[in-house]
C-alpha cells in the first residue's frame, strides 16, 4: 500500500512537521507499506521530489523543497495521481495518506476537508474533531458541558482586545496567566504573564496567530499526557509526565532546546489518579467527535485537582515526542502504531464509503 506522508504546511509550526514527518518515514514498516514524501510550502503551494533520498531521509537537514515539481492532486480509479503542473505528467501516486502538518491548515479541518473530497483515506480524527480540538475555545465549551474539569479563562478578540480589563482579568483569575492563542500548538504564541506591562505585549503575540485568543489561569502542577487511538472503540495508553525544566513548556522546550524537559514514563502519580486521567481522556475524546489518535494533556495541582489542558488531534511524531513514547510503554513500538493508525484510516474511511453507498 502507498502511504502519502504530508508534511511542511502554512503555520508557524512547519519546522516541527519536518521532524515528525522524518521520524514516520523513517520509522514505517516497508514490508507493508511504500511511502511517498509530499510536501507542502510555506505559501501552501504541493510538492513532489523524485529525486529526494528514500531512505534514512532529514527533512530538516536536506531540503526537500530544492528541485521539487510543483504539482497537484487528482483521483483515479485505484487512488490518488500525483500531477506535475508544467507537464500535467504522473509523477506518483498513493492510496491513503498520514498527514503530520500540524496547526493551522493541518490539523484544524481544513486539510482533512480536502483529503475527504479527494476519496481518500487519511490517519487521524475526520473534519469535525479535528477542527474542534483545535479551537480551544470551543473545546473547552465542549468539555464543560461533558463535565470534564478545565482551567478558568477569558475569551478575547482582536477587534475588542479590551473587552476585558487587566485589573478584572487578575481579581478573576489571579497571577501568573496564560495568554495564547485558540487556534495554534507546541505552545506557539503562549506567553507567561506576570504583570500589565507582559500582559500588553502577550497580547501583542497572540494576536499575530489567531483572531481569538485565551487568557487563561495557570495551573500549578504536574504536565500529564496520555495517548488515544482508535476509532468507535477507543484505546488509551500508559500515563507520561512532562518535567519541565524551564518557567513552561514552550515551544522551544519542546522541539529545540535540548535540555527543555525530560518525558518521564510512565508519570511519577499514584495508580488512582492515572486510572482518572485515562477515563476522562476517552470521554474527552468521545465529547468532540475524535478517532483515530489524539494525545490528551492534563495539570494535577498540588492537592491533586485534575484539570484538562488540551487535545491535541495530530501531536507531534518526532523522535523524542510523548504520543509515542507512552503507546511504546503501552505494548505498542512506533513501527506498530503507524501501522494501526494506517489500518485505523482504512477502516474509517471504508466504513464512511459503506454508509455513503446505502445514502
Amino acid at each position: 500500500m502507498k502511504v502519502a506522508i504530508l508534511f511542511g504546511g502554512k503555520s508557524a509550526e512547519f519546522d516541527v512537521s519536518l521532524k515528525s514527518a522524518t521520524n514516520v518515514y523513517n520509522s514505517i514498516d516497508r514490508e507493508k507499506f511504500s511511502p511517498v514524501l509530499l510536501g507542502v510550502d510555506k505559501s501552501g503551494k504541493w510538492f513532489y521530489n523524485q529525486r529526494y533520498q528514500t531512505e534514512n531521509i532529514n527533512l530538516t537537514g536536506n531540503d526537500y523543497f530544492a528541485g521539487a515539481s510543483n504539482v497537484y492532486l487528482f483521483p483515479s480509479v485505484t487512488g490518488i495521481n500525483v500531477i506535475d503542473k508544467e507537464t500535467n505528467k504522473i509523477l506518483t501516486d498513493f492510496e491513503v495518506t498520514f498527514p503530520i502538518i500540524h496547526g493551522t491548515f493541518g490539523e484544524d479541518g481544513t486539510l482533512q476537508g480536502f483529503l475527504k473530497a479527494m476519496n481518500v483515506a487519511f490517519v487521524g480524527p475526520d473534519i469535525l474533531g479535528s477542527a474542534i480540538a483545535m479551537d480551544k475555545d470551543v473545546t473547552k465549551r465542549l468539555l464543560k458541558a461533558a463535565g470534564i474539569p478545565v482551567a478558568n479563562s477569558f475569551t478575547l478578540f482582536k477587534h475588542n482586545p479590551s473587552e476585558y480589563t487587566f485589573g478584572h482579568i487578575v481579581s478573576t483569575l489571579g497571577l501568573p496567566v496564560f495568554v495564547k492563542p485558540a487556534n495554534a500548538g507546541s505552545s506557539v504564541g503562549v506567553s507567561k504573564v506576570t504583570n500589565e506591562e507582559e500582559y500588553k505585549t502577550a497580547l501583542s503575540t497572540a494576536f499575530q496567530f489567531d483572531t481569538k485568543i485565551l487568557v487563561e489561569e495557570a495551573i500549578i502542577g504536574k504536565e500529564l499526557e496520555c495517548g488515544i487511538l482508535g476509532n468507535e472503540e477507543l484505546r488509551v495508553s500508559a500515563v507520561g509526565e512532562i518535567v519541565a525544566t524551564v518557567d513552561f513548556y514552550s515551544y522551544d522546550a519542546k522541539y529545540i532546546s535540548e535540555t527543555g524537559a525530560t518525558l518521564q514514563v510512565p508519570a511519577t502519580v499514584d495508580t488512582g489518579i492515572c486510572e482518572q486521567i485515562r477515563a476522562l481522556a476517552i470521554t474527552a475524546c468521545k465529547a468532540i467527535s475524535c478517532e483515530g489518535m489524539a494525545r490528551v494533556d492534563f495539570f494535577l495541582s498540588g492537592d491533586n485537582k485534575l484539570v484538562l489542558n488540551e487535545i491535541n488531534t495530530l501531536p507531534g511524531f518526532t523522535a523524542i515526542s510523548m504520543y509515542s513514547k507512552v503507546w511504546e510503554y503501552s505494548g505498542i513500538p512506533e513501527k506498530e502504531l503507524i501501522t494501526q493508525l494506517i489500518e485505523l484510516a482504512v477502516e474509517r474511511h471504508n466504513r464512511n464509503q459503506q454508509l455513503s453507498t446505502k445514502a
